[in-house]
């Protein structure tokens, strides 16, 4: 069985702000939905660096803002204050690749999974320009390569309503990686599977993650995936969301899923759980019942 790195799992001290090259920075960002009275704050005043080529999880209770942080990177949302830079610019000045994984693979059903996972080469440049051109041979080729390397070899002229919901989230990580991405954004992406298939996707999405190198961004409310994936993990804090605790998780990789059940690992767990529940109760009113 290969161990982990003893004593590193969860550093003892906050990850340094200070990163040489940064690919996602919120500097001093809030969100806020409505105005007056009916106004919702779902962010409170967050600043977070993100290096090129990390992979960091953000956990926290319901509603704390994770997809909130998700959607500002993506440029689907505004912030109230503050300013989201994506490869030093503004995430409005100018469009950078992104792929984008969400809980619903939501893969287009007249299409075959070969055609769905080669839509975004449609959508982005320069590979709009040379899709007409390429589609049949190198762009195909490239769709199916990855088919490969998630184990859905031969299954690309099938149709999303041929495969598992398994299989559906293996070719959407295809999908998410063809045009090659600079960023990663996951949003709950193995939520609706059962435990057994999330955890042979762990395996997948860190094999990707190690051989392209993407900056990833996951939301998530699975501790135990955050541990597997990330090398940081921010815990969020109750509506309106804020990071509570940002360190770095040391767990040698290739990582495992026996990994999880040792001793370092569940101390890992804990330590979340105790942030999460401990914000979750501070934040209840005074006198609520919390049997």
């Amino acid at each position: 069985m290969m161990r982990m790195q003893p004593s590193a799992a969860f550093t003892d001290a906050p990850v340094s702000a200070d990163r040489s090259a940064v690919a996602i920075e919120l500097s001093d960002v809030s969100v806020t939905f409505g105005r007056g009275e009916r106004a919702v704050p779902a962010l409170a005043t967050t600043s977070l660096k993100i290096g090129d080529g990390e992979f960091v999880a953000l956990v926290g209770p319901s509603g704390c803002g994770k997809s909130t942080i998700l959607r500002l990177v993506a440029g689907l949302v505004q912030p109230s204050t503050g300013v989201v830079i994506l490869g030093g610019r503004e995430v409005a000045a100018k469009a950078l690749r992104i792929g984008m994984a969400f809980q619903n693979p939501t893969m287009l059903p007249w299409l075959t999974i070969e055609q769905n996972i080669m839509l975004p080469l449609k959508i982005v440049e320069p590979y709009r320009s040379q899709f007409g051109k390429l589609k049949r041979t190198k762009f195909r080729d490239k769709a199916n390569a990855l088919l490969e390397q998630v184990g859905l070899k031969g299954f690309g002229r099938r149709f999303p309503w041929q495969l598992s919901g398994g299989m559906l989230q293996r070719a959407n990580l295809c999908r998410a990686l063809i045009h090659e991405p600079r960023m990663l954004l996951l949003d709950e992406p193995f939520g609706a599977l059962d435990q057994f298939t999330r955890e042979e996707l762990w395996s997948i999405l860190q094999e990707l993650w190690i051989l392209h190198r993407p900056t990833v961004l996951l939301v998530t409310h699975d501790l135990r995936e955050a541990g597997f994936l990330a090398s940081r993990i921010c815990v969020m804090s109750a509506r309106p969301g804020r990071i509570l605790d940002d360190r770095a998780v040391a767990f040698a990789r290739p990582r495992t899923v026996a990994m999880t059940f040792e001793p370092d690992f569940v101390a890992l767990n804990q330590r979340l759980r105790a942030f999460i529940v401990g914000e979750h109760n501070a934040a209840q009113p005074a006198g609520a019942d919390h049997a």
